[in-house]
């Protein structure tokens, strides 16, 4: 663990201590907590306002569970009208951001530490489980947990490695245009991965042009000695190989003869891509721009033929570190989902299914989970019934309805045998599938979960598959857990772990679920 006095705190945060703080008391920073409900003794709680509610407004709650020392931008009194101990800062999240750049200068200078970036428009915390899970055989590991990707959620990652860590895997998420080049400042990555540019957030960014920008700052924070990861099959990723410094690795599918990869460039392939009776990708995968001979077999445990991504990137970025081929390709198809609500499937005990991927959504993910649920759908000689039932894409901004129009058009070209649309935001998908063809109830509207859980008890029957869908704030993962638990038995087949939103605060207390 990284332990900084109260008084280097304020130094590092260009803050000021209050009358009650102990410039000498020393600060464990993995016990650093951004909800009081978290604290613990010893714990540094950082103080923020927010757009729901203001942390400070917690301080009496977090020192009575364990906390010395706050980081806060304002003093704040106790009953009896002494100040509890803090440093006051101007900007309590950029303090945390100098706090984690300090960790990491500290974790190089006393030994060898490999910093990964993740970024782009989706897959990036399957990624990130999945290098973590090939990484963590080779070293002391450390990665976010669930999505702790952006400005509060990267430092307290950052804050959980010591001086015994080899690798520290950072998943970046933007909303705008230089929050990536924010996030890499601070831990400035010695690999970088760019997995996709989508139209994900591109009401927030103004445009998938300004999408590429942003995503490209995490190439652009690469020294020359560093390493980018590029997904080569996404043009926009392909191009930011003009905007580093840094070794150029491609990573992608195609033709694994040497002339073919002299040909595209490509270092990491994946050959004879296919999903098998379970809807799991399964490939060759070679490394012929590590001079690596000969292709492995790798067969993921994920769902999907869109996870071949992440399973490359993984794969290319574990290889750019050290990681043996062979090891990588054994690990990716021993691992699992191990973050929540990302194609999570339950079998229940009366023979539905449910696949709960209802934590992130936009419209190249919402085609790639269809296409999935299509292929189960068509099984191994023994076609099941398959819901898609579909909520939000957010933050689409002008292209909202035509996008949520033409994935409900995508569902009726796929043969989904029923289209649940939940919520008005979404309700032109069922439009869309109705004008492309669907009739009957074949595509259903309703306003609320609520009302889909009704109707998906009413109809639901043995060997259905039922794929759960939506942007994160509609809340249809909740819906998801719902179908899954009334028929769970102990032989139920779930992939599932643990994950949340990206670094839960006090100040975001009304968001908690």
């Amino acid at each position: 663990m990284t332990i900084l006095t109260a008084g280097e705190i304020a130094a590092l945060t260009s803050g000021h201590l209050t009358s009650t703080a102990d410039a000498d008391l020393p600060i464990q920073l993995n016990g650093v907590v951004t909800d009081s409900r978290e604290t613990r003794q010893g714990s540094l709680y950082v103080a923020k306002p927010g757009e729901f509610a203001d942390g400070h407004a917690f301080l009496p709650d977090a020192f009575a569970a364990g906390a010395v020392l706050a980081l806060a931008e304002r003093e704040v009194s106790d009953a009896g009208g002494r100040p509890y101990p803090a440093v006051v800062v101007q900007d309590a999240v950029l303090a945390m951001g100098a706090l984690a750049a300090e960790v990491v200068r500290r974790i190089r200078a006393a030994g060898e530490l490999t910093v990964i970036g993740i970024t782009g428009s989706a897959g990036k915390t399957t990624t990130k489980d999945l290098l973590a899970g090939i990484l963590s055989s080779l070293g002391p590991t450390v990665a976010p947990q669930g999505s702790f990707n952006g400005e509060v959620g990267v430092p307290l990652t950052v804050f959980r490695a010591d001086a015994d860590t080899r690798y520290l895997v950072i998943e970046m998420g933007a909303t705008g245009i230089g929050h990536i080049r924010y996030l890499a400042d601070m831990v400035r990555p010695d690999i970088g991965v760019v997995l996709g540019v989508g139209s994900a957030h591109a009401g927030e960014f103004g445009g998938v042009e300004n999408i590429a920008i942003a995503k490209g700052e995490m190439v652009e924070s690469l020294a020359p000695g560093g390493t980018a990861i590029l997904n080569y099959d996404d043009e926009r990723v392909r191009a930011m190989s003009a905007r580093t410094v840094a070794r150029v690795v491609h990573f992608g599918e195609g033709d694994t003869g040497n002339e073919d990869a002299r040909r595209t460039g490509l270092q990491v392939v994946a050959e004879d891509v296919r999903t098998d009776a379970q809807g799991q990708p399964t490939f060759l995968l070679s490394f012929p721009g590590f001079g690596d001979p000969g292709q492995l077999p790798v067969t993921s445990r994920l769902l999907g033929l869109h996870h071949v991504t992440n399973l490359l990137a993984a794969a290319a970025a574990a290889r750019a570190a050290g990681a043996p081929a062979q090891l990588i390709a054994s690990s990716l198809s021993q691992q699992a989902a191990a973050s929540r609500w990302r194609m999570e499937r339950t079998d229940r005990a009366d023979g539905v299914t449910i696949i709960n991927d209802a934590y992130n959504a936009n419209p190249e993910s919402m085609r790639a989970a269809l296409r999935t649920l299509a292929e189960l759908g068509r099984g191994n000689g023994s076609p099941r019934r398959t819901w898609a039932v579909l909520g939000p894409m957010l933050e689409l901004g002008d292209d909202s309805i035509r996008e949520h129009d033409a994935v409900g058009r995508v569902a009726v070209r796929l043969n989904i045998s029923r289209l649940l649309v939940v919520g008005s935001i979404a309700r032109s998908m069922h439009v869309g599938a109705v004008m492309e063809g669907s009739w009957g109830d074949e595509s259903m509207f309703v306003e609320t979960a609520e009302e889909a859980h009704d109707l998906l008890s009413r109809e639901l029957r043995p060997g259905d598959i039922v794929l759960v869908k939506s942007s994160n704030g509609a809340g249809l993962r909740f819906l998801g857990d719902q179908l899954a638990a009334p028929a769970e038995s102990p032989t139920a087949q779930t992939q599932a772990g643990t994950s949340g939103p990206d670094a839960t605060t006090d100040s975001g207390r009304t968001q908690l679920q």
